[in-house]
C-alpha cells in the first residue's frame, strides 16, 4: 500500500459514510493510515460549523471520528488476516458498539490526533482502542466492538 494512500481510499474509496467515505461530498473525509502491528493514525481539521455550541468540537463528531478512525484498522487488520468481506457485504465489519469516553474538551480551532489499535481479533469480532488527543492528552478515548457482516 502506497504510505500517501489512505485506509479509506484503498479498501472503500466509493463508501458514502458521513465520517469516513471518499465518496461523501459534505462528509468529514477522515483519513486513516496504517503505523503497524495493528495500529492506525490519523490527523483530523475541525470546521466552525463542527462547534458544539460553547466553542469546542461537537461530541457526535467526535463519537463519529472514534468509530471510523476504528474503522479503517479493522479493514486494515481483516485483509492482513485475509477475511474479506463476505458475499454481499460491502465491509468485512460493522460496528456492534462504541463506548465512549469524554475526558476533557477538544479544541475546533486545532487539528486533533487519532489512534487505533486492535487489541483482539477473531473472524467473528474485534475490539479496537480509539483515542482523539490533542496538545498531547487524551481529549475522548472509546472500545468499539465490531462482528462480521453477515448480510440476509
Amino acid at each position: 500500500m502506497a504510505p500517501d494512500r489512505s485506509l479509506q481510499d484503498v479498501y472503500f474509496p466509493e463508501l458514502r459514510c458521513f465520517g469516513c467515505g471518499p465518496a461523501n461530498a459534505d462528509g468529514l473525509h477522515l483519513r486513516s493510515f496504517a503505523d503497524g502491528d495493528g495500529r492506525a493514525v490519523a490527523r483530523f481539521t475541525p470546521s466552525p460549523h463542527h462547534d458544539n455550541g460553547l466553542g469546542y468540537l461537537n461530541g457526535g463528531i467526535i463519537a463519529t471520528l472514534l468509530d471510523c478512525h476504528s474503522a479503517a484498522v479493522v479493514t486494515h487488520e481483516a485483509h492482513e488476516r485475509g477475511w474479506p468481506p463476505l458475499p454481499g457485504a460491502a465491509l468485512p465489519y460493522v460496528t456492534a458498539g462504541l463506548d465512549v469516553s469524554y475526558l476533557r474538551p477538544a479544541p475546533l480551532e486545532h487539528a486533533v490526533e487519532l489512534s487505533a489499535s486492535v487489541v483482539s481479533a477473531t473472524e467473528a469480532e474485534m475490539t479496537v482502542e480509539v483515542v482523539l488527543a490533542w496538545d498531547g492528552r487524551d481529549r475522548s478515548r472509546a472500545t468499539a466492538l465490531w462482528k462480521r457482516w453477515r448480510p440476509r
